[in-house]
């Protein structure tokens, strides 16, 4: 890896929903703080909004984040800010027979920060298991 590549986490989940269902899971805060975290997004480009957690150690549970992209029920990218670590995150919606192919790429993970990689790999998975059980009791 030469200076400047970056890593990125690449997640994807065929989903039993159609994407309209999918894309107001992640883009109506009250369904965002369901299966990610506490917020005030809105799928508005260029908006500024936070995601918190639970304060841990050495972090204060803030996520800075900016809206880039919005093309409701495909594309919905946004900057993502913690840990001294500037990325982005793209989630893809592309319609299969059976739903719903979600693609979640985060990118921007320099490789001397593998501590933040792995987090993000280990969360993405959890996140997306809990935005499917968002899914199976919303309609």
């Amino acid at each position: 890896m030469s200076e400047g590549e970056t890593l990125s986490v690449i997640v994807e989940r065929e989903m039993p929903f159609p994407p309209d269902r999918v894309w107001r899971a992640l883009t109506q805060p009250h369904l965002i703080e369901e299966w990610l975290m506490k917020n005030d997004f809105v799928p508005v480009e260029g908006h500024r909004f936070t995601l918190r957690a639970e304060p841990q150690p050495n972090w204060t549970g803030v996520i800075d984040c900016e809206v880039v992209t919005v093309e409701p029920n495909k594309v919905l990218s946004y900057k993502w800010g913690a840990l001294g670590v500037d990325s982005v995150v793209t989630l893809t919606l592309t319609p299969t027979p059976a739903g719903t192919h979600l693609r979640v790429e985060h990118a921007g993970f320099r490789p001397d920060r593998p501590q933040n990689y792995q987090g993000a790999r280990y969360g993405w998975r959890k996140f997306l298991a809990s935005l499917e059980q968002v899914l199976a009791r919303t309609d």
